[in-house]
């Protein structure tokens, strides 16, 4: 049996964090797995019968302290290299790519490059694709740009993988901490709901301004924003605007969907994103989503095949959508600014435009419904098992047969 080492450099909170451990346990019995982390501080997921090896070396702060950092870190992986002969080592994200590179010791090398934020470093980009064997990337558009801006071809996409049983049956937990709980009782609650850490790619002042405009025609509409941070700019933000009341920042939960499949609604405002993960949980759990049309992810999603043919044809450089369109499984609006802007006097075209969308939805039940039902089956497309014989596919390839 051939070894697989995948490397990560924490297990806190976040998608390729998930993917990570996702791909080591659909893997387990077709290699033999180790999951690589650079720190174990606040592990957030469940590790159990996984076998983890951690090198203590957390982040840190300064130019210097960073550069002896790389260092320290490169010479015990490669000494766990050395030792333990993999056949290939696989990482995610770009810390753990810069690692993984740099401590090749006979294996065939992954890199992963997850989220439109790893392709704003062209020199890792550039560095990751003379270095590795190949290049895995979670969606069409990465893919894409690297073929496109650096004439990259040993690339290959493959979508997460997501178990919609699974968290179907984890949305049944019984919760008694749903922040507007007594909304639940009445019949037409509006509750959005949106799943991130607090950090400025996750867009949420958008949010926030965008639902002070929908509150004006819907007063019973409620706003979660669910995640890790403490959120004070935000929910200083939310006071400014007037809506304070009526949105909740509960903070992390290990099992979200409860609270997703609670809600009426999901919406992502995010202005880069790699696949998002909460989006298609959302979906899975049957909520009718709205989407920010950012780098990359949410369009493949939210689109059919079909149109998402017509946009490239129409955007043949990547670019957002200039328009609201209504897809096959959710409605996507045009991308909105990553410049943070927490004045709530000033609101943007765009954020106009997501509140028009989710007003849209909250008016129009039937619709709701019909894009709940789209939605739910839609995800059922992501299977694990589609995943894993994927990523096996790809590994038997470069490798020769991993069974």
């Amino acid at each position: 049996m051939k070894k697989l080492l995948l490397m990560v450099p924490m297990l806190h909170q976040g998608g390729f964090e998930r993917v990570c451990l996702q791909t080591a346990r659909l893997l387990q019995g077709k290699m033999e797995v180790t999951v690589l982390i650079f720190s174990d501080k606040d592990i957030n997921y469940d590790v159990t019968g996984l076998r983890i090896v951690n090198i203590d070396l957390p982040s840190t702060h300064g130019k210097a302290g960073k550069i002896a950092n790389v260092l320290k870190r490169c010479a015990r992986v490669r000494s766990i290299k050395k030792k333990e002969h993999f056949d290939v080592s696989y990482s995610f994200g770009g810390s753990a790519n810069l690692i993984n590179v740099m401590t090749r010791c006979g294996e065939k090398v992954l890199t992963g490059i997850r989220c439109q934020t790893d392709m704003e470093y062209p020199r890792q980009v550039k560095l990751f694709c003379r270095k590795s064997d190949e290049v895995l990337s979670c969606s069409k558009e990465i893919m894409r740009e690297l073929s496109m801006d650096y004439g990259y071809t040993r690339s290959s996409y493959i979508y997460n993988p997501l178990d919609a049983a699974q968290i179907r049956e984890k949305a049944k937990e019984k919760i008694t901490d749903f922040p507007f709980a007594e909304d639940l009782k009445n019949d037409d609650h509006e509750i959005l709901i949106s799943l991130g850490r607090e950090d400025y790619i996750k867009g949420f002042w958008h949010l926030l301004k965008a639902f002070s405009l929908v509150k004006k025609d819907h007063p019973r509409a409620r706003l979660i924003i669910m995640g890790a941070g403490e959120f004070v700019p935000y929910k200083k933000l939310a006071e400014d605007l007037g809506i304070a009341d009526s949105v909740a920042f509960p903070g992390v939960r290990k099992n979200p969907f409860p609270y997703t499949a609670k809600s009426d609604l999901y919406v992502l405002s995010s202005n880069h994103e790699g696949f998002p993960n909460a989006l298609l949980e959302a979906m899975a759990v049957g909520l009718p989503v709205v989407a920010a049309d950012c780098k990359t992810g949410p369009r493949e999603i939210v689109l059919s095949e079909k149109e998402y043919g017509r946009l490239i044809d129409d955007r043949p450089d990547g670019s957002s959508t200039e328009r609201v369109i209504d897809g096959a499984y959710g409605v996507l609006v045009p991308d909105m600014s990553d410049r943070e802007n927490f004045d709530a006097a000033k609101i943007e075209d765009g954020e106009r435009t997501l509140a028009r969308a989710i007003g849209g939805m909250l008016e129009d039940k039937e619709r709701r419904d019909r894009y709940a039902k789209a939605a739910s089956e839609h995800a059922l497309v992501y299977a694990p098992e589609r995943y894993r014989d994927s990523l096996l596919e790809i590994l038997d390839r470069i490798t020769g047969s991993c069974s």
